[in-house]
């Protein structure tokens, strides 16, 4: 190869992407459940001393799910959705949602890490409650992020019911 051949030569500048797993899905990569493909539009990671949990805003068209995963024992991954109840604090012992009662699992405060649509909540300090109804399959959680409390409903997955396509970075 002569020295102007080196010199024009194309590099190779395409960045490789990296493999991800439910604890490194990135902002821009594509989540396949239950037959819809969602993009990852913001990212909370929660920390409460040396613990932590992450949850993925999902979005397809104007559908919106968070997927939360953490590493307890063994992975362990869950479907949320924000639901319209009204919740006042102290966090109450149980709670009743469409005929079905909820009982407080724990309860506590994390310091989240927001990057995408949640980078506004960057560096903040919220409290939350976990709820779990008779039969353990559904989850009721609670965020309060000063202003209000959210509340979503969920329910545990399997890790293979979702794919990640990661996006480019």
């Amino acid at each position: 190869m002569g020295m102007f051949s080196k010199l024009f030569q194309k590099k190779n500048t395409k960045p490789k992407v990296k493999e991800r797993d439910p604890l490194s899905i990135e902002i821009g990569d594509i989540i396949e459940y239950d037959l819809g493909d969602y993009e990852v539009v913001g990212k909370i990671t929660y920390r409460q001393d040396s613990y932590k949990w992450i949850t993925y805003q999902l979005l397809e068209g104007r559908n919106t799910i968070w997927l939360s995963a953490e590493m307890d024992d063994e992975l362990e991954l869950g479907i949320y959705k924000t639901i319209p109840l009204s919740v006042q604090k102290p966090f109450p012992k149980q709670l009743t949602h469409e005929g079905k009662t909820y009982y407080l699992d724990e309860y506590g405060e994390a310091r989240v890490v927001g990057e995408g649509r949640s980078v506004n909540i960057n560096g903040r300090v919220m409290e939350y409650a976990e709820y779990y109804n008779d039969s353990e399959s559904e989850f009721l959680s609670l965020e309060d992020w000063g202003s209000e409390i959210e509340v979503s409903i969920g329910y545990e997955i399997e890790d293979y019911e979702v794919k990640i396509i990661a996006g480019s970075n």
